[in-house]
């Protein structure tokens, strides 16, 4: 059974995540990462990942949203002039979304992932969600620990 709770730091040990050849407009990126978690219906996860300088297009099959923990990047998106971002900076992608990446130098984000559900079911699994929500609240207190 998986921890409740559990932590990590951003400086973490990263392994090769090569970047499709084919996205690769200049340069030699190398990007590498690391999967911090995952959750019980895989739905959602979230990784450290590093890029050294290149440029290259991304494509988006999932939401994705991602702080810059170090270096700075340039971004141009459909519709989205190029703009540069860099530590601290926020950025949400919905899927679908495709962007041209200018690292440069050096950068580092956390990633949060998560897959979108046709609305149905979204509105199935949060019904769901509440249910368990109601359930869990009127258990008496020495229930939750099991």
């Amino acid at each position: 059974m998986r921890a409740a709770i559990e932590a990590w730091h951003y400086k973490v040990d990263l392994k090769p995540s090569p970047i499709e050849p084919s996205w690769i407009i200049e340069g030699h990126p190398e990007a590498r990462n690391c999967v911090l978690s995952i959750s019980a219906d895989r739905a959602a996860f979230t990784l450290i990942w590093s890029c050294t300088e290149g440029k290259f297009n991304w494509y988006y099959d999932v939401d994705e949203t991602i702080v810059i923990l170090e270096g700075s990047i340039v971004l141009e998106g459909e519709g989205m002039p190029p703009k540069r971002y860099g530590v601290g900076d926020v950025i949400y992608f919905r899927r679908g979304a495709h962007a041209k990446w200018h690292v440069e130098g050096y950068v580092k984000k956390v990633a949060f992932f998560r897959q979108t559900n046709p609305f149905p079911l979204g509105i199935a699994i949060r019904a769901a969600n509440k249910l368990n929500s109601l359930i869990a609240r009127r258990r008496p207190a020495g229930l939750l620990a099991e």
